[in-house]
């Protein structure tokens, strides 16, 4: 497979920097317009284990993670009641806004704070919510919590390169492509050549336009449909 992506064009700079380190994320939840991002906990290993495995799932979702799926409940409640005590990766369960219910998980990983950069990952969500606004929500609050609330300058994803999804994923989020990292991992004993994406902090007032221009309810016919992508604002 032949790499053809071309890098965001960007500005190089030895700049003074001026703002201080940013702040670590706290354990504390994170609003969105849709969702509620809250850190994860073992209660909510049920309801997560029943959305992320079984028919309704798919094993897609676990293809390009570094774990799972699990043999069982257990196991993963286990892995979830780990996941919450970690600091870095930092993990959240994803909430309807309205009804509460966990609806997927996302985190906060490598957290550099003095260096003011940090990466989004660790991302699944249910199928009834990939279908929906509210996981693009959940995702633009951790992009704007990170920037706008702790004062980081640099938000990154990175994926396996194979994961065509998720690289459209950052591309539509306003990610700029930065390159290809060959044989940067070893992955449940294959290869893994990682995709690395990021926004920077003078980006994102223009990016963030656009996903509140998105999220608006006026964007969105009476039966959901969306009237213009956020793939196309930020291409403009």
């Amino acid at each position: 497979m032949q790499d053809e992506e071309r890098p965001r064009p960007r500005r190089l700079s030895q700049d003074p920097v001026e703002s201080g380190p940013a702040r670590a994320p706290a354990r504390a939840e994170i609003a969105g317009r849709y969702t509620r991002l809250v850190p994860v906990r073992a209660e909510q290993a049920a309801t997560l284990y029943a959305l992320s495995h079984g028919e309704s799932a798919g094993p897609e979702l676990w293809a390009y993670l570094p774990y799972g799926p699990f043999p069982d409940e257990a196991a993963f409640t286990d892995w979830i009641a780990a996941r919450a005590a970690s600091e870095d990766p930092l993990f959240f369960a994803v909430l309807d806004g309205a009804s509460g219910r966990p609806e997927g998980m996302a985190s906060y990983l490598n957290i550099a704070p003095a260096a003011a950069s940090i990466e989004i990952g660790h991302i699944w969500f249910s199928p009834a919510m990939q279908r929906s606004p509210k996981s693009t929500d959940a995702l633009h609050a951790m992009i704007r919590h990170a920037i706008e609330d702790l004062g980081y300058r640099r938000v990154e994803w990175k994926c396996n390169a194979c994961n065509a999804k998720s690289r459209a994923a950052a591309r539509r989020l306003g990610f700029g492509y930065e390159g290809i990292f060959y044989r940067h991992m070893i992955v449940k004993g294959c290869n893994r050549d990682t995709a690395w994406y990021s926004l920077l902090a003078e980006e994102w007032p223009r990016i963030s336009g656009n996903f509140d221009a998105w999220l608006a309810p006026e964007n969105f016919d009476e039966d959901g449909r969306q009237k213009t992508s956020l793939s196309e604002l930020n291409a403009a």
